[in-house]
């Protein structure tokens, strides 16, 4: 009987943004979710397989064959097909594109195969073989070979290949392949740990989901003072999921954090668990992918994309540090990995469960009363820490007043004596500051002006290790001027501080101590973030220097002082979150001191402490800051009390993109009128996006705010609409609450 099929091309355009029908050749084994060859007009081009039926509208002449399976199972599983339909309608991206998601990207086109590696042993009885070395004295080599075969199969890349060959012709020996699976370093540990004593508030935690899961699945948010094991409670629930026979995926924010979760969850899971992050090769991940695919692996820990993973039977979603914004994707699908877990969870009947000791507002928002039932989180709260260990003491430094006693330096007279008590001691020590490079910018005493990218509309980073000036949005470099550029002068000098020269200034502070330092230029090498970590918890360093990738979820035993160098740095800049992203930082950071045994101690050090988020994140107090933000958004009418939207335009012609925007922009308000939609727009308008040019293009932008009661779909299509309109010179990208407002 004939079968057809209908393919989604791997093509990411709008024009080609549907299924089209191709006929199953006779005797070709094809199901769903498979990776096929297709001729698609003069091309050949892969394709994903979305359906397949035995009748077809078409003429017979019309309907092409596939040419051929790329791979001989499928990709896509079914439940993974339904979700990229999701995703498809709830981000209005291509449908290709959210299936691209669900495999590793090198997995296309066959950029990537299993590895395997030649190995050879005897094809002859023992008697025979010492009867040819008898026979054969001069042939040293061959002799050398066939006493290393004795012993065992032997790797040929150890022996030589001339006799090799020679002996293989003579059928003395026999070579043959082996798949050899590419482990990523996560996973090389051989650790085990054993299961501690719960606390009571843990036990209670881990009860009340493992009932969820016994009941078909709900949806949680964990909140949990640092240090009061929410890992824990993760790693119990994972274990209840894996006792039935279900999997489990569990996600953190940052690569950063993906070595330390996997050696916990490895150290109790074992080969059970698996890795998934940016981070691998492409080797390891398409190996990870297929372990996962195929039931080898059953807990699966990484970063946003792991939320894709090939799982079947999915008893658990655990998204640990929820409130971060690395969850939301800044590419298209523009998707929120918390939504899309919720979706997976919801389809697998699995318990989802949100972990932070700093919930996002709109999060925490969903666990109060009042709340809609399909939008509501049932919310569970650790309030101390493990063993009765206490929330480390925080220390408020008022910056000014150092500088009026005449301390221009970077720390403060009490960091600096903490610090050099804490290297007495023998303890270790953390320093944040959320800036990398040496200096913040360099600048003109004479006119003020401080050096830009001459492509972006930034100021430049002063990198001491090459002695250049890096645009942190561009990567574009440039050497530190003798002269202003501006106005001659020759005043040059730098302003505020990076990771680079909190590091100089330690090194003056303690020239013997051992340092560390995080950021994006000292982790970009592979496994970098997993070597500095476990340098760090090993003890061979003494202080870490590093941005907000050190700031959460790390746990390192001997850590009694953290300074948090610089507190306002997030506090001051032009985006409606910097209150609930300082405090989230300055809790989180102040979280790593006093885990263990010793008691913590924080200091921070700002120029405005008496702004309530610096004082209630001192006094880790998370409702009365909640209480207070929540006020201020409802007040001001920011999310998520409304929805931001805008549309950012982008080209080489500054004209043609203003003139782009201010026109759509009218047509959008004449739609909205005309549809009714104008009474829920609180404001919109074209102007300049806040960095003007970026990478040598102009910028500007449509934003737009509304009430959330407002149709935000039908809106958001009308956007997408004027944006793919807008002339080939210009890029347009729709965003909705965009994670930064750049």
């Amino acid at each position: 009987m004939m079968r057809f099929c209908d393919v989604v091309v791997d093509l990411s355009a709008e024009a080609v943004d549907r299924t089209y029908t191709y006929a199953v050749p006779e005797g070709m084994e094809l199901e769903l979710g498979w990776q096929v060859e297709i001729p698609f007009g003069p091309r050949k081009l892969e394709g994903f397989v979305v359906d397949i039926r035995e009748s077809c509208d078409l003429p017979p002449e019309k309907v092409k064959n596939v040419l051929r399976t790329v791979r001989d199972s499928a990709v896509i599983l079914p439940d993974q097909l339904s979700l990229a339909r999701w995703m498809h309608e709830r981000y209005l991206c291509n449908f290709v594109d959210a299936l691209r998601l669900m495999i590793p990207a090198q997995m296309r086109g066959e950029r990537v195969r299993p590895r395997y590696r030649r190995y050879a042993s005897l094809a002859a009885a023992r008697d025979e073989v010492l009867s040819y070395i008898e026979k054969n004295p001069r042939a040293v080599q061959q002799h050398f070979v066939l006493k290393r075969l004795m012993e065992g199969d032997q790797d040929t890349a150890s022996l030589p290949s001339g006799p090799l060959k020679a002996l293989e012709k003579r059928g003395l020996i026999r070579i043959h392949a082996e798949e050899e699976m590419r482990k990523p370093a996560d996973l090389r540990l051989d650790e085990r740990s054993e299961d501690p004593v719960l606390t009571p508030a843990q036990a209670a935690a881990v009860s009340e989901l493992t009932e969820a899961l016994e009941r078909g699945g709900d949806r949680y948010l964990l909140k949990g003072v640092t240090g009061s094991g929410k890992t824990e409670v993760y790693i119990r629930l994972i274990r209840s999921v894996l006792s039935k026979g279900r999997s489990a995926i569990v996600l953190v924010p940052e690569i950063a954090l993906t070595p330390q979760m996997v050696r916990w969850l490895h150290a109790r899971f074992g080969a059970d668990a698996a890795v998934l992050h940016s981070g691998l090769s492409a080797g390891e991940r398409f190996d990870e992918w297929r372990r996962i695919r195929f039931g080898d692996a059953r807990v699966v820990i990484g970063a946003r994309s792991a939320v894709f993973a090939p799982l079947e039977n999915i008893g658990a979603i655990v998204v640990d540090e929820e409130h971060e914004a690395s969850y939301i994707s800044d590419q298209r699908p523009r998707y929120d990995t918390r939504e899309v877990a919720l979706y997976r969870a919801e389809q697998s009947g699995a318990v989802l469960l949100l972990g932070s000791a700093t919930p996002s507002l709109s999060s925490f928002m969903r666990a109060m009363p009042g709340v809609r039932p399909e939008n509501r989180l049932k919310l569970i709260e650790l309030n101390e820490r493990v063993l009765g260990r206490k929330l480390p003491d925080v220390d408020l430094v008022d910056m000014r007043g150092e500088f009026e006693k005449g301390n221009h330096g970077i720390f403060s007279a009490k960091l600096a004596r903490a610090l050099k008590q804490c290297y007495a001691d023998k303890r270790q020590s953390i320093l944040f500051i959320n800036r990398r490079g040496y200096s913040t910018f360099v600048s003109c005493r004479s006119c003020g002006k401080a050096v830009k990218c001459d492509e972006c509309d930034v100021t430049m980073t002063y990198h001491q290790v090459g002695e250049r000036l890096r645009c942190h949005y561009c990567g574009r470099e440039r050497p530190v001027p003798r002269v202003c550029p501006a106005c001659g002068s020759r005043y040059i000098r730098f302003f505020g501080a990076g990771t680079q020269k909190v590091e100089e200034a330690v090194r003056a502070l303690l020239p013997e101590a051992r340092l560390i330092r995080m950021d994006m230029d000292t982790t970009q090498g592979k496994d970098a973030h997993g070597r500095l970590l476990e340098e760090f918890r090993s003890g061979r360093a003494d202080i870490m220097i590093g941005t907000q990738m050190i700031a959460k979820g790390l746990d390192f035993p001997e850590v009694t002082l953290v300074g948090v160098v610089a507190a306002d740095t997030m506090l001051n800049l032009p985006d409606y979150r910097s209150a609930e992203r300082t405090f989230q930082l300055i809790t989180q950071v102040a979280g790593r001191a006093g885990r263990a045994e010793h008691p913590g101690r924080v200091i921070v050090q700002s120029y405005e402490p008496e702004h309530y988020a610096i004082q209630l994140a001192a006094k880790q107090d998370y409702r009365a800051f909640y209480t207070r933000e929540i006020a201020v958004r409802k007040s001001s009418l920011y999310p998520p009390y409304t929805v931001i939207m805008r549309t950012v335009y982008s080209g080489s012609s500054a004209e043609t993109v203003r003139e782009t925007a201010e026109k759509d922009a009218e047509s959008l308000r004449i739609w909205l009128e005309e549809n009714g939609h104008w009474k829920n727009i609180v404001q919109m308008r074209a102007l300049a996006a806040p960095i003007g040019l970026l990478r040598g293009k102009t910028r500007w932008q449509i934003f737009l705010k509304m009430y959330f009661k407002g149709d935000r779909e039908g809106i958001l299509k009308q956007m997408l609409r004027l944006a793919d309109g807008a002339p080939v010179q210009v890029r347009a990208e729709v965003e909705v609450n965009p994670v930064n407002m750049v």
